[in-house]
């Protein structure tokens, strides 16, 4: 999407947001695409919310809390109109306002939006997957991004089953699976 296009669904989200959630706490309110923040895959817009929970730790998370608590149907409802848009979107809501001024790694929910897949495609859950959450250095961000980028996944998560699925094929992966039992059998014989 162009700067304009952002601008202008920054614009309808802000105002949505202040719709569904009058009176509340919302310091600020980003629509992010890719390569505007690490978090964002390609295809993918993050609409964030910066809600303010000032004070320490304990005191935020009940503010967090409490603010999720009130506005759980205005929630909901931004999910509806996120998902109208041409890409995927997530939905986060952040707290903002902790001891160190500009801190916001305080309590976070984000949200995934319906996801646009092509016919036949693969969702993000199914039977017998594990959401697994791995911190990765901008090189394997780049890897993974590639990897969506040449239509080979959809998704950062798809990228790296994707890429578990290619080491599991090479025989050598066979071998040190085998080697992983007899080391597991002498263990037990401890």
């Amino acid at each position: 999407m162009d700067e304009a296009e952002i601008e202008r669904v920054r614009q309808q989200f802000d105002q949505l947001v202040r719709e569904r959630l009058p009176g509340a706490s919302i310091e600020r309110v980003e629509v992010l695409q890719y390569g505007d923040d690490p978090e964002v895959e390609p295809g993918q817009l993050l609409a964030r919310v910066l809600v303010a929970a000032p004070g320490e730790e304990p005191e935020r998370q009940r503010a967090f809390k409490d603010f999720h608590d009130e506005h759980r149907a205005a929630f909901h409802d931004l999910r509806q109109e996120l998902d109208k848009l041409p890409l995927r979107a997530v939905l986060q809501f952040r707290a903002e306002g902790g001891p160190r001024p500009g801190e916001q790694d305080g309590p976070v929910l984000q949200m995934m939006m319906q996801a646009r897949r092509s016919p036949g495609s693969p969702g993000p859950e199914g039977p017998g997957l594990t959401p697994v959450m791995a911190r990765l250095g901008s090189e394997d961000l780049e890897t993974l991004d590639t990897l969506i980028a040449a239509g080979i996944a959809g998704s950062r998560a798809e990228a790296v089953r994707w890429a578990l699925a290619r080491i599991r094929e090479r025989p050598a992966f066979e071998q040190l699976r085998a080697r992983t039992r007899e080391i597991e059998e002498l263990k037990s014989q401890f």
